[in-house]
């Protein structure tokens, strides 16, 4: 049902360039702002893309599953969402500006929407949340056009007449900037999907944010972003569900990558003063 990986725009190779990798990852260094201004100036030329926002999850799948690998590395602009990912970008020496989570870009990318007169699209969450996640958006931002907001039901992947209509009512919308939350690598399955049928419209995989900008989950306080805990936040929330996904797999998983690059940093620093004694 994921349909077949899009070709990246032909503005992707400069996109690409300067990309800091970490964990087999490449992300763009961007800071929010930055993103922002990249998909204005894209826009404005007519241009479209998909944006991803791996998290320590996300890498660490893309490390054993070729297909998510390639669904990450297919998207025009990659930015980090994990402080254990901007840690390790530090160790490396190539550090990414700061963390960038598609809960914050929601509300800064449909201000800049606002702004230009880009209509966008929501799809995902519990039903009834999209609609509140427009109403919300639309009342920080002024002038905000929604062209439309689902929540499509549960497997609806599964199923070939569904993932159809999913389609099908999001490209008749016919919005320039669509917000994808249902969960990595499902949203961005959909978005490879979607691309050939509205390439001159910008795609993010947000997650949770949908709901989070619905106001149907609260995220962490800022302290605890800032200190790379919000992970420990959603676990409390929902222990069931994330416990063996954080403690299990997660935690060892970033605990290693931290390791290894603090490793090669200290490598490189000792093969360079080696060469040059």
């Amino acid at each position: 049902m994921s349909g077949h990986l899009p070709e990246r725009s032909s503005g992707s190779s400069a996109a690409s360039a300067g990309r800091v990798v970490v964990g087999r990852v490449a992300f763009d260094p961007l800071t929010e702002g930055e993103v922002v201004e990249r998909v204005v100036q894209a826009f404005r030329t007519g241009h479209g893309g998909h944006i991803v926002t791996p998290n320590v999850d996300i890498c660490r799948a893309a490390r054993r599953d070729k297909e998510i690998a390639a669904l990450v590395a297919s998207a025009d602009i990659a930015v980090a969402d994990g402080m254990p990912l901007v840690w390790a970008s530090k160790l490396l020496g190539t550090p990414v500006p700061r963390r960038v989570a598609g809960a914050d870009l929601i509300w800064s990318l449909s201000a800049a929407a606002a702004r230009e007169g880009m209509p966008i699209y929501l799809l995902g969450g519990p039903s009834g949340v999209p609609e509140l996640a427009a109403q919300a958006l639309a009342a920080r931002s002024p002038g905000l056009t929604v062209a439309g907001a689902s929540a499509p039901p549960f497997g609806f992947e599964s199923s070939a007449a569904e993932w159809a209509r999913v389609k099908r009512e999001v490209v008749a919308a016919g919005p320039r900037l669509v917000f994808v939350g249902l969960g990595f690598p499902k949203q961005d399955r959909l978005i490879a999907g979607l691309r050939a049928d509205l390439p001159d419209a910008w795609f993010i995989g947000c997650g949770a944010a949908v709901t989070f900008a619905a106001g149907a989950a609260r995220r962490a306080p800022d302290w605890m972003r800032h200190a790379g805990l919000e992970w420990l936040h959603r676990l409390i929330k929902e222990p069931v569900r994330l416990a063996r996904r954080y403690l299990i797999h997660d935690l060892p998983f970033a605990a290693r990558l931290l390791t290894t690059c603090a490793a090669r940093r200290i490598f490189r620093r000792h093969t360079s003063g080696g060469l040059t004694s």
